[in-house]
């Protein structure tokens, strides 16, 4: 089975500190949604979620169970998350709704500590549009 990544707008949050805080604290560690992802298990196997912030992935956060709570229509699924968040290459995103599967392939790398540093988000982006790093 291959890893499999989700893709979300990451709403009410619009810098990637202000979720490290957050999830230092324990919060923003699950994500409830009304439909349960059909590849769940590919998620669970090594998947994050990609965090979209104004307008480019900017982290993810490693998924670590997937459950799906009542039925029918009223069923809901809840995303339970690490609380490790982990900055990522910026990459530009359109925005959408709900969520999206996200291949591996696809997904934008990790900065290392010693690759990005402390770069300001908004310089790490304007590298990234240039082709510079």
């Amino acid at each position: 089975m291959t890893t499999l990544h989700m893709i979300k707008l990451c709403v009410g949050v619009a810098k990637v500190e202000t979720l490290e805080r957050r999830a230092a604290k324990g919060e923003w560690l699950s994500v409830n949604t009304r439909m349960t992802p059909k590849r769940a298990a590919e998620l669970e196997d090594g998947g994050s979620i990609y965090w979209v912030m104004k307008g480019s992935v900017t982290c993810r956060m490693p998924i670590v169970d997937i459950t799906t709570k009542g039925e029918g229509k009223a069923s809901r699924c809840l995303i339970k998350l690490s609380p490790e968040v982990i900055r990522t290459a910026p990459q530009a995103r359109r925005p959408f709704q709900g969520w999206r599967y996200l291949e591996l392939k696809d997904a934008p790398l990790d900065l290392s500590r010693l690759e990005a540093g402390d770069l300001p988000l908004d310089l790490a982006k304007q590298l990234r549009e240039l082709g510079a790093w």
